[in-house]
């Protein structure tokens, strides 16, 4: 799978305590402000979770370490992959999120993983413009990749959390 001009952008971990973990990774990896965006709401009508619609809330927290965003995802209430994923393996490395250039660069990147046989277990899209999927990836040795088109709103949050590292 190459996802079609996707590049990596975003290292994640799923964590049942979002205060441990960047304690834990500003010290580990030198990461320095995090940014909290507290109850983000996935809404059934925009999410979808192994095909189904999904209604879930999960606090997520952001860093950087030059220009590779750190993020983690803490599940808050309702079934997801992040819930999921803390059920059956605790806490730690989730995903890999490759950028799309344009919502037909992502539409490609879901086709090419359909053609390699990689299931999309969840997606959606999220207030500002993120279209988001997971493909199941276990043969990568992360457990999913992310593919994100994101954006121009999204690129100057994420750019403007970037230079608060500075």
């Amino acid at each position: 799978m190459n996802f079609l001009g996707a590049s990596p952008i975003q290292i994640a971990w799923v964590t049942p305590d979002l205060e441990a973990t960047e304690t834990a990774l500003t010290g580990l990896l030198g990461a320095r402000k995090w940014v909290r965006i507290p109850d983000v709401h996935f809404g059934p009508d925009t999410c979808r979770l192994r095909g189904e619609p999904a209604d879930f809330v999960a606090g997520i927290s952001l860093s950087y370490l030059g220009d590779m965003q750190l993020e983690l995802i803490a599940p808050v209430r309702g079934e997801n992959i992040y819930s999921e994923f803390l059920r059956d393996h605790g806490p730690g490395l989730h995903h890999i999120c490759m950028e799309a250039e344009s919502l037909k660069a992502f539409d490609a990147a879901l086709g090419d993983a359909a053609h390699h046989n990689a299931d999309v277990v969840q997606q959606g899209v999220m207030p500002g413009g993120i279209h988001f999927a997971y493909v199941s990836a276990p043969q990568a040795g992360v457990p999913f990749v992310e593919i994100a088109y994101l954006s121009p709103e999204i690129k100057a949050f994420y750019d403007y959390i970037k230079q608060e590292q500075r």
